[in-house]
């Protein structure tokens, strides 16, 4: 039996997947430097410019499937390679390169290994990760120069767990129904194109493993587990009756869980929670109601920031947040504004910044909307233009301390006077709430709490900041503990702030999506959870089997524990006794 080998990355898409390896292979082209005589190099551009014209024609079509297939904003990811296509680098560079003599293949490949380096050179992780679409185009222009080489997805016929370097938008029209078990890349984090196609078509996936193609064959036995981002190759046969129990005991869990969808989330005492979701994008609010949630506690709007060249306009918010408004009345939305570093606004033509050594405690959130009020305006616009088709809150991200939130809402008014003098219609009394992930926010929150209409917890920042551990840092992965006496200490001011002022607390970090932490969570008096589509059913579920009373008891206790592992042993002790 083979050797087993096990990899770890990044958990983009949840549920464990089992089957044969499909490898995806890479394009592996010879290009060759030919000289072209100069009677000949017209010719030579021509060529080059209908492999161009070719490889348009084939994003438009692959735009116009993924539009009817997924919807629009995944047809955004299409487009993002076509604005690609039109870049100089492609339109200019690589025919000048043949202009000076030489074959229209080596011109596009030396001009592709100029543009990586290039970009290697970036710090910003996100914009260094986008030359991988740049030589996503640049491979499709070079396969209509030299022809295919590349296995298809079309090419499946059974069940197995596909291994890539990287899945494009293209490859998603081409799986059939019914045989991609899940998917595991070399490339990729929360935000590429294979986490965000994988969690829309409900496929398991774990993407940034470097390069497991390296070393997985087609045909090799694999263990794809998307909850935790583990990767086993070859497993053992005690391992993978292991996963298959897992796997059976998971999608009977989720057959029970399903009869949940349209209970309430209420104690066995009585006591009602608000369950709602936390969604990245407008195709997910579909997702919030097939799960059972009640309405939308956190509405990232980065997306519309991402895969473009230049800053989304008023419309595209509005059009965004109308549709998602509609389609989850009579519940909520809570918008929060855009939460995204000057230097990714920068590089999309909004404003010259400088580049930031540490961006995450930069020009961020609500400090650049700040900085930039007319940048932040087209934003509250468009949300105040779409509460009137719906129920729609506003949430500001990293607020540090109440002079920001009250300089937010000036600026709101601002924009609310204008839209009285055009005469558009909004909702005047829409509830704008304050996300508390800085600890300086935690601390006042009573402050704060007075001027919000109400408090959200943010606890993936307010640990890591609190700790000052980096949540993604393997090194330090171990001290990053939502159980830390501090952080109890810190989530029961915050809540007890908010009721003293007379608001609710809700919570939308991955905290409030942990089963674990239920009981202390309702115990400390959070009013609302707000989780990622798939958790609200087991959140559901828990809140279901408590009694009020003694989850209160719960958190009494915990809060006189000397120390961590007392606090986990006390939950543990507690939910044996619950079962």
């Amino acid at each position: 039996m083979s050797e087993t080998r096990m990899f770890t990355g990044i958990a983009a898409a949840p549920g464990i997947a089992i089957g044969e390896a499909f490898l995806l292979d890479e394009e592996d082209f010879c290009v060759v430097e030919v000289k072209i005589p100069e009677t000949e190099i017209k010719k030579e551009i021509s060529r080059y410019k209908e492999a161009l014209n070719k490889t348009h024609q084939e994003m438009e079509a692959t735009r116009n499937k993924i539009d009817s297939l997924l919807g629009k904003e995944y047809g955004r990811l299409a487009e993002a390679y076509q604005v690609i296509l039109d870049d100089p680098i492609f339109n200019r560079d690589v025919i000048k390169k043949i202009s000076s003599g030489v074959n229209a293949e080596y011109a596009l490949y030396r001009i592709m290994e100029q543009v990586v380096k290039s970009f290697d050179l970036i710090e910003d992780e996100y914009f260094r990760e986008r030359k991988h679409d740049i030589q996503d185009v640049g491979k499709r222009i070079m396969r209509h120069l030299i022809g295919p080489m590349r296995h298809s997805l079309a090419e499946i016929n059974k069940p197995v767990v596909v291994v890539a370097r990287n899945i494009t938008p293209a490859d998603t029209l081409t799986i059939h129904e019914g045989t991609i078990q899940g998917f595991v890349t070399d490339m990729g984090g929360k935000t590429s194109h294979a986490a965000i196609l994988s969690q829309t078509l409900g496929i398991p996936a774990v993407v940034g493993l470097r390069n497991i193609t390296a070393t997985v064959k087609s045909g090799e036995m694999i263990i794809l587990d998307g909850n935790q981002g583990i990767v086993i190759v070859n497993p053992s046969q005690e391992v993978l009756l292991n996963y298959q129990r897992e796997k059976e005991i998971e999608l009977k869990t989720s057959q029970e869980l399903e009869k949940l969808r349209d209970l309430p989330a209420q104690t066995r005492d009585g006591t009602r929670f608000i369950l709602a979701a936390n969604i990245d994008n407008p195709q997910e609010a579909k997702l919030v109601l097939r799960y059972g949630g009640e309405g939308i506690g956190l509405y990232r709007t980065e997306f519309l920031y991402f895969n473009r060249t230049d800053l989304p306009s008023e419309n595209e918010h509005y059009e965004n947040y109308r549709q998602v408004a509609r389609k989850m009345l009579p519940y909520r939305v809570i918008v929060r504004t855009v939460d995204i570093g000057g230097d990714k606004i920068a590089s999309l033509g909004g404003m010259d910044l400088p580049p930031e050594r540490n961006p995450f405690m930069g020009l961020r959130g609500i400090r650049l909307c700040l900085r930039y009020p007319e940048f932040f305006k087209v934003q509250l616009r468009a949300i105040l233009r779409a509460s009137a088709e719906g129920r729609l809150g506003i949430m500001y991200p990293m607020i540090s301390g109440v002079e920001e939130f009250l300089a937010a809402n000036r600026i709101l008014a601002e924009v609310k006077e204008e839209l009285r003098q055009r005469k558009i219609p909004f909702d005047e009394n829409i509830p704008v709430g304050a996300m508390i992930e800085v600890p300086s926010a935690a601390m006042t929150a009573d402050i704060i709490a007075r001027q919000a209409d109400f408090l959200s917890i943010g606890t993936n920042d307010l640990i890591q900041y609190t700790l000052a551990v980096d949540r993604v840092n393997e090194n330090v992965a171990d001290i990053y503990e939502p159980l830390h006496i501090s952080i109890l200490r810190l989530l029961k001011k915050i809540i007890d702030a908010g009721h003293n002022a007379g608001k609710k607390v809700t919570m939308c970090g991955e905290m409030a999506a942990d089963p674990n932490f239920t009981a202390v969570l309702i115990g400390l008096g959070l009013d609302e959870f707000s989780v990622s589509p798939p958790a609200v059913p087991k959140i559901k579920r828990t809140i279901r089997s408590l009694e009020l009373v003694e989850a209160q008891k719960l958190a009494e206790e915990i809060f006189n524990a000397p120390s961590r592992d007392i606090i986990i042993q006390q939950i543990k002790q507690f939910h044996i006794r619950q079962t």
